[in-house]
C-alpha cells in the first residue's frame, strides 16, 4: 500500500485503483468497474442506478439490503421491497414470480432482484449455479433488472470450484468485498456495462464515495486477489473445525444444519439461553461472536484465524453453551 502508484481517482487517473477495476471486472466477466468504500454503497448504487423512486425491489427477507443498511433503498433510492422467505436465503424462480407485481397504475413496479451469493444472516448457504441462473433469466424474462450481491462471492467460488466469472455472467451488476475474507481494510468493486458504471459513477461522487488518492487502499485489493484466494479454502476448513467440535452439543442447534462455507448460525435448544448472553459470555473468554436477534448466533472464520485458533474457539462455546443451558 505505503507503494502504490497512485494519481487522482476522481479525474480518471489512478493507476492502481483503474487496475484494480480492471482486474475485479475481469474476474466477475463484466465490461468494467468502480472501485467503492463499501459494499453497502456497492448496493445501494446498483438500487440507485437500476430503478427509480417509487420502485419495487425483490430480495430474501434476511438479506443485508433488506435488514442492516439503514433502509438505505427506501431513504435514499426512494423504492419499496418486496421480501421473500426462504430457507437459508436461497429462493427458486417460482417465488421470484410470485413477487412481481402485475403493471397497474395503482401497484409499485417492480424493477430489480437481488441475490446474495453466498447468503449472509441466513447461515453463508451457496447457491447452486442452475437456481442462481434460474432466477436471473426469470427477472429478466420479465424486464427486471438482476443484482448480485457478492459480497462473499469468492467464498462460493472457494466451496464449489465453481469460478465467480460463470456465477456473475448474464447480471446486470455484481460485486465483490475486498474486506471480508479477502482480509483488506476497507473496499468493494461494483462491476457491470460500461454505461452502468459510467452512472454508477455519478451516483458514488453524489453519496460522497468518490476519493483522491484512492490507489493506496485499492493496492490492497490487488495484493490480496493475488495472495488471499487460497485461504478462504482454509477458512471453510476451520469453519467445519468449529462445527465438529460444537455438532453434538445438545445445547446448540445448527440452521443450516452443516456450514457450506465460512459461516456458522445456531440456536438454542433451552429456551433460557439467548444469543446475547451466549456472546457476551464468549467475549468475556476471548472469543467474538455476533448475536443476530435474540434466537441465532452467527460465527465467522477469516484470515486472521489460525486452525488451533479455531479449535480453542470451538472449545470455548463448548463451554459457553454447556455452562449456559445448566444454568451456569
Amino acid at each position: 500500500m505505503a507503494g502504490a502508484v497512485v494519481g487522482d481517482e476522481q479525474s480518471g487517473d489512478d493507476p492502481t485503483t483503474l487496475e484494480l477495476c480492471r482486474v475485479v471486472a475481469d474476474l466477475l466477466g463484466q465490461e468494467a468497474g468502480v472501485f467503492m468504500p463499501s459494499g453497502t454503497m456497492c448496493n445501494l448504487v446498483a438500487i440507485l442506478t437500476h430503478t427509480r423512486p417509487g420502485d419495487e425491489l425483490i430480495c430474501d427477507h434476511e438479506s443485508h439490503i433488506y435488514g442492516t443498511e439503514a433502509a438505505g433503498a427506501a431513504a435514499l433510492a426512494g423504492i419499496s421491497i418486496r421480501a421473500i422467505t426462504s430457507p437459508h436465503g436461497v429462493f427458486d424462480a417460482a417465488q421470484v414470480l410470485e413477487m412481481i407485481r402485475p403493471r397497474t397504475r395503482t401497484a409499485p413496479r417492480t424493477t430489480l432482484l437481488s441475490v446474495e451469493q453466498t447468503t449472509n444472516f441466513s447461515g453463508g448457504a451457496v447457491w447452486p449455479l442452475a437456481q442462481l441462473q434460474a432466477v436471473r433469466d426469470l427477472a429478466h424474462a420479465h424486464g427486471l433488472k438482476a443484482h448480485l450481491d457478492g459480497a462473499r462471492l469468492l467464498n462460493a467460488s472457494a466451496a464449489t470450484g465453481i469460478s465467480a466469472r460463470e456465477y456473475a455472467l448474464g447480471w446486470d451488476s455484481a460485486w465483490i468485498d475486498l474486506s471480508k475474507g479477502l482480509g483488506c481494510p476497507v473496499g468493494a468493486v461494483l462491476c457491470g456495462s460500461s454505461a452502468f458504471v459510467e452512472q454508477a459513477w455519478q451516483w458514488k461522487y453524489r453519496l460522497g464515495g468518490a476519493m483522491r488518492q484512492s490507489g493506496v487502499l485499492a493496492a490492497a485489493g490487488l495484493y490480496a486477489l493475488e495472495h488471499h484466494l487460497p485461504q478462504l479454502v482454509a477458512d471453510h476448513a476451520n469453519a467445519q473445525t468449529i462445527w465438529h467440535v460444537l455438532s453434538p452439543c445438545g445445547a446448540l442447534r445448527f440452521d443450516p444444519p452443516q456450514p457450506a462455507s465460512n459461516i456458522l448460525r445456531f440456536g438454542f435448544t433451552s429456551p433460557l439461553v439467548t444469543a446475547h448472553e451466549f456472546a457476551a459470555r464468549c467475549l468475556k473468554e476471548g472469543v467474538r461472536v455476533r448475536a443476530i436477534g435474540s434466537d441465532f448466533v452467527r460465527v465467522t472464520t477469516h484470515l486472521d484465524v489460525s486452525a488451533s485458533e479455531a479449535q480453542l474457539a470451538a472449545q470455548t462455546m463448548l463451554a459457553v453453551a454447556q455452562s449456559l443451558s445448566q444454568g451456569g
